[in-house]
């Protein structure tokens, strides 16, 4: 059907768009009925454009319409799709939304390979193609959560012509560090994400798969291809993702360099992102060029956000500015916007203007042996506290606050470390505690029951690449491996990805230091078509056995508590 007017929009389905290499992509585009030239509002993913989001996520559409219902409010909702905008509430505004299945994916032919190099120079060829058609104003800008963040970050890097801005909401900007390999420890996201997510909706599923509310179509092309073929025709990204253990080409080319990224943005992360997006947002906010660039916190699942009026207004006031030339204020928004978090689910908005804040004061928690104690200064004792790596590990707390205190920024810690072989997995948790012992969790991206912040780190990876590291954020090279000796501590400096919380007083602070993923103590909470357990890290969890072998990875680990190698974690405190 092409430019048939629906809901006062013309729309077109599946508009061709024909690739450097020849191949055709496919896309539906929704415009304004009156003629005239529009800027564009562009998404490029593998999730099917005509797949719609109720039908899609049935659990999700169901959680955000009851418990914001400002977001079917002035629509239909006929078009609303997972993680991109509702087309309803754009194009009466004189926008032109237009939305591309990937290469391999939805209506779109060819072979699968999410966030390949191919898929990159894809998504550059759509924004040029956007730019020249007789209804564009020229000026492009990508918009979406998630998969349609990360790519835009990658195209971004390629500075295209027509690209005006970006809005990043909730994207990972390394492909190792941030979606595969946390601290060198292989991440399952990608083994629930792709089998469930993306291979349902590649070209050529047809049949098996649903067909468009909107057309009647199959929303993976006219076809039905055998199993094999399928296989053949798409990127096996996790067996690709294990046989590179460490960050190489593979990885590389599926990052962006974010220093060559110029153009305005809008970088909108989730505190309770940990283990993907989150630490994308805030490292293209610090290293990317541009001299128009804002960071933006918020909480809540992974999607509510974007959809509800407090995004959907934030977004708009981005956009009118930068590719209207509107005056929507966007002029004298603070380069940096907060929602602080207090405990139960708490948020008070904030502005600032940098990242991290320059008011910080960096200070050094120190793990005392003795009591299990976090305090300020060096533990006086020598000694040497083992714990089992299938264990709930070793636990440091804070005595009760004598007076609230706000954490607010990125981490780092530096443990000593030993194991009875020759590697360890460290992974940390910062957690707070209420005066009954009730541990304060808030509803992450994926998680309803997510701790204040997460760490990292195999000791074999250890090596840091000093060009990047900053002090209160250690960057490891990931480019080798360097054993432990049996018995012999190692230093290791940790990452942890940022955080918020304004603890009152009364309320105890905790570092937990283990060898295997966090559990939260209520046991696993339980939803609707989640096919993985939510035992505080969503899908985000780290115990594939090849990449983690137990002959290794189950033992007995230690820290090392000595006169000249204290440990201690540094935290971002906010004075009042």
């Amino acid at each position: 059907m092409e430019n048939e007017i629906y809901d006062d929009m013309r729309i077109e389905f599946d508009a061709p768009i024909e690739a450097d290499d020849g191949l055709v992509l496919r896309a539906d585009v929704y415009r304004p009925a009156a003629a005239g030239r529009y800027p564009v509002i562009m998404s490029y993913g593998p999730y099917a454009k005509g797949m719609s989001f109720p039908d899609s996520r049935p659990y999700a559409w169901k959680h955000l319409a009851e418990g914001h219902p400002e977001v079917t409010q002035g629509s239909s909702n006929r078009y609303q799709a997972w993680e991109v905008v509702d087309p309803e509430k754009w194009v009466p505004d004189g926008y032109a939304v237009v939305r591309v299945d990937s290469r391999g994916s939805g209506r779109s032919p060819g072979f699968l390979d999410p966030w390949s190099p191919r898929e990159t120079r894809d998504l550059y060829e759509c924004i040029e193609w956007a730019a020249r058609q007789p209804w564009c104003s020229g000026k492009v800008g990508l918009n979406g959560i998630s998969y349609y963040a990360m790519n835009a970050w990658q195209v971004a890097a390629l500075n295209p012509p027509h690209l005006a801005a970006i809005c990043a909401w909730e994207g990972a900007a390394d492909h190792y560090r941030d979606v595969c390999y946390h601290g060198g420890i292989f991440c399952q996201f990608l083994t629930n994400w792709y089998a469930r997510g993306v291979i349902p909706m590649q070209h050529g599923y047809g049949g098996r798969g649903s067909r468009s509310p909107l057309t009647g179509d199959l929303v993976t092309g006219p076809e039905t291809l055998p199993d094999e073929a399928l296989a053949e025709n798409r990127n096996d990204i996790v067996a690709s993702a294990l046989a590179h253990p460490l960050e190489d080409d593979y990885h590389r080319a599926r990052s962006p360099e974010l220093e060559r990224i110029t153009v305005p943005f809008l970088s909108a992360a989730n505190w309770g992102g940990h283990a993907l997006h989150l630490r994308g947002n805030t490292e293209a906010f610090m290293r990317a060029a541009s001299a128009q660039k804002w960071l933006e916190f918020h909480g809540d699942t992974h999607w509510t956000h974007f959809y509800t009026d407090y995004g959907l207004q934030l977004q708009k006031r981005f956009f009118g500015h930068f590719l209207k030339g509107e005056r929507t204020g966007w002029d004298k928004q603070p380069r940096v916007q907060l929602q602080v978090r207090h405990p139960g689910e708490k948020f008070i908005l904030r502005h600032e203007n940098e990242w991290p804040l320059a008011r910080t004061t960096w200070t050094r928690f120190y793990l005392d042996p003795a009591a299990g104690v976090l305090q300020p200064e060096p533990p006086a004792r020598q000694a040497v506290l083992s714990y089992d790596s299938s264990g709930d590990g070793l636990t440091f707390s804070t005595p009760p606050l004598s007076e609230p205190l706000e954490i607010t920024g990125p981490l780092s810690a530096r443990l000593h470390i030993s194991s009875a072989t020759i590697d360890a997995d460290v992974f940390l948790i910062l957690r707070v505690f209420a005066p009954n012992g009730d541990e304060v969790v808030f509803q992450g991206a994926h998680d309803p029951h997510t701790p204040i912040a997460f760490g990292w780190l195999r000791a074999s990876r250890r090596k840091l690449d000093m060009t990047r590291s900053l002090p209160y954020r250690p960057y490891h090279a990931h480019d080798e491996e360097q054993p432990l000796v049996p018995g012999e501590p190692v230093g290791l400096d940790i990452e942890l990805w940022s955080t918020s919380i304004a603890i009152p007083a009364g309320y105890r602070l905790a570092l937990t230091v283990r060898g295997r993923d966090y559990e939260y103590p209520g046991g696993p909470a339980k939803m609707p078509g989640v096919p993985f357990p939510l035992s505080g890290v969503g899908p985000y969890l780290h115990a594939d056995a090849g990449n983690r072998p137990p002959s290794i990875f189950q033992a007995q680990n230690a820290i090392h508590f000595e006169r000249d190698s204290s440990n201690w974690i540094m935290l971002p405190i906010i004075p009042s």
